[in-house]
């Protein structure tokens, strides 16, 4: 008996260890496992596009290729028409700065009061005045914006070319999974699980996409009537923070806030494009995504919220973009692998709860169940 709870023991550290193991793995490996996760998601939204063709006829390969390839031209075209604005927004960063200080005198009127209050406190502390302050020269924004250019373009060219091979080889991975069994029960309950994730996650990943895309959309075209300038560029901004819950709306709004100040004299007015971006994300919070993804991947706040955070942190903003896509990825690997239904629970939305709920209290009380009825 002790030696089998020591045993137990040793399992449970042998199991932190290896958790720990993972996370400082994926946080020096980010440049090695991002494209690759990227991939594989990328792969997986698309997988049911690729099947539905193959059953017409068309190759594994050249649809692939065909549908990859309109990803690599939108990715393009996205960066080719804004590319121009975002570098003439930086060439100007100074001037929009003063400019939107000058519109929010008051409020960093009070900020500066405390920062020289705080500047008083230090001097009365005694500094010595011999001591020379060593200024260490930044590298300018527009060197920094490239180094990130350069860096998402190398890790999206990865991520698509992977995409390409994993779309390519169509039920290839199924098969070497079916023949990694011995039994026919074990093949098929294999390949039963395989089939639903890879359903359940695409149809997640791609839905989100098409309603990012209409997000997009619809924000571009409120600020465009509002005569905000260059607003296709906060509609791709809209798509693309949208992957990031919460934070994504909370920083889109602010951005938009911001330049709306500089852009229009009138702060009443210039308040009516973050009111409209902010609306337009709550009703597709709310709503929109509800309505279409249905309640079977529904996860639950806190878990979504520590998922961002863990991923930022290990990854920066990518981290927090593939957070949730690699949360329900995980999730549906939980419900469909014994074991794991606990966690999977602890994911799952409080609607779950309520179902399992039901489901036990008809289990211990047939009477009042359906079959009483």
């Amino acid at each position: 008996m002790i030696r089998a709870t020591h045993l137990e023991a040793i399992r449970r550290s042998l199991n932190v260890i290896m958790l720990i193991a993972v996370f400082v793995t994926c946080y020096f490996a980010k440049d090695l496992l991002l494209p690759i996760l990227l991939g594989f998601l990328i792969a997986l939204t698309l997988s049911p596009l690729t099947r539905g063709l193959a059953r017409i006829g068309v190759p594994h390969w050249a649809s692939a290729v065909v549908l990859i390839g309109a990803v690599a031209a939108a990715v393009v075209a996205v960066i080719y028409f804004a590319s121009g604005t975002i570098v003439g927004w930086m060439d100007t960063a100074d001037t929009m700065g003063h400019e939107l200080q000058a519109k929010m005198s008051g409020l960093f009127r009070q900020l500066e009061n405390v920062r020289q209050a705080g500047e008083d406190v230090a001097s009365m502390a005694g500094a010595d005045p011999a001591v020379q302050e060593v200024v260490v020269k930044q590298p300018t924004l527009l060197d920094s914006a490239m180094d990130v250019i350069s860096t998402i373009g190398a890790t999206t060219a990865v991520a698509l070319v992977l995409a390409v091979f994993l779309l390519s080889s169509g039920n290839m991975f199924y098969i070497k999974l079916v023949q990694s069994f011995q039994t026919m029960s074990g093949k098929k309950r294999a390949l039963t699980m395989v089939y639903d994730i890879e359903r359940r996650v695409s149809h997640y990943l791609l839905t989100i996409a098409l309603i990012n895309a209409g997000l997009g959309i619809c924000v571009g075209s409120a600020l465009t009537l509002l005569g905000m300038p260059y607003a296709y560029i906060w509609g791709i901004a809209a798509f693309l923070l949208n992957f990031l819950p919460y934070l994504g709306a909370i920083t889109g709004v602010a951005m938009v806030a911001a330049l709306s100040i500089i852009t229009f004299d009138s702060v009443g007015y210039a308040l009516l494009a973050p009111a409209a971006y902010l609306a337009l994300t709550t009703i597709e919070g709310n709503f929109v995504t509800p309505t279409l993804l249905g309640r079977r991947l529904e996860l639950n706040t806190p878990a979504v919220f520590l998922t961002v955070v863990l991923w930022g942190w290990l990854w920066g903003i990518a981290g927090a973009l593939v957070a949730v896509p690699f949360l329900v990825v995980f999730k549906v690997v939980a419900d469909n692998v014994e074991g794991m239904q606990i966690v999977s629970n602890f994911l799952g939305a409080a609607d779950e709860v309520h179902h399992s709920e039901e489901a036990e209290t008809q289990t211990a009380n047939p009477v009042t169940g359906p079959a009483a009825s």
